[in-house]
């Protein structure tokens, strides 16, 4: 390896550890190259280089006359991000039921009094969201609550899998949440996050399976 490729590979992960640690948020801009350029002790070429590459790999986004801005923070959801960026509603759903289900049993096994208050406001959060009628909050309501359980479980493999399919995970809440609104459905989580807090590891994975069943035997998901 030439001593300039050591230098790009250097600043290149110099860089990745700002976005990883959140030094540089999701959405934020970056510094400037002459800021870059001092905070990684390399020439401008050398920065230009690696902040290329980053953009290559899709972790950065450069716009045009305003800067460069963090698009992500792992690889691992771009490169997964566009494997299934066309992915079937179905498919998507009992993929979300596997990693799901596992979340609710662990879950329902590991939760402590923190976590059963955590997840009881997040419930009592998605209930406003639905009452509301916002789809955009509704979304996120539904999905900050599916996270938490799955973070719950404490297994570090399956968070990982599970955020890094979060835009997917999403995508597939909001299909399922447009279709409630239109029909008016009612659509809640109580007996799901009360069997975690119960400890019922059994009761815990019935209601996930049969909450996803029902769209993925639906015809029209």
């Amino acid at each position: 390896m030439s001593d300039r490729s050591g230098l790009i590979d250097r600043a290149v992960d110099q860089l990745r550890k700002h976005i990883i640690s959140g030094d540089w948020p999701v959405g934020s801009k970056i510094p400037t190259e002459p800021a870059l350029t001092e905070l990684l002790g390399v020439g401008r070429n050398t920065v230009r280089e690696a902040v290329q590459s980053l953009v290559h790999a899709g972790l950065l986004a450069r716009r045009q006359g305003s800067g460069t801005y963090v698009l992500s923070d792992s690889e691992l959801t771009v490169v997964m991000g566009r494997q299934i960026a066309d992915a079937n509603h179905q498919h998507v759903l009992e993929v979300r039921r596997s990693l799901e289900v596992e979340a609710a049993r662990l879950a329902a096994r590991r939760r402590t009094d923190e976590d059963i208050a955590a997840l009881r406001g997040l419930n009592t959060a998605r209930q406003a969201a639905f009452a509301g009628g916002d789809i955009d909050e509704i979304v996120a309501a539904d999905l900050a609550l599916h996270r938490a359980i799955a973070a719950t479980a404490r297994n570090p493999v399956l968070l990982s899998l599970y955020e890094n399919l979060i835009d997917a995970i999403g995508a597939n809440i909001r299909t399922n949440v447009i279709g409630l609104v239109h029909t008016q459905s009612e659509d809640d989580h109580d007996s799901l996050v009360e069997s975690i807090a119960l400890g019922d590891s059994y009761l815990a994975m019935e209601e996930i399976t049969s909450y996803l069943d029902a769209y993925i035997d639906d015809p029209l998901a």
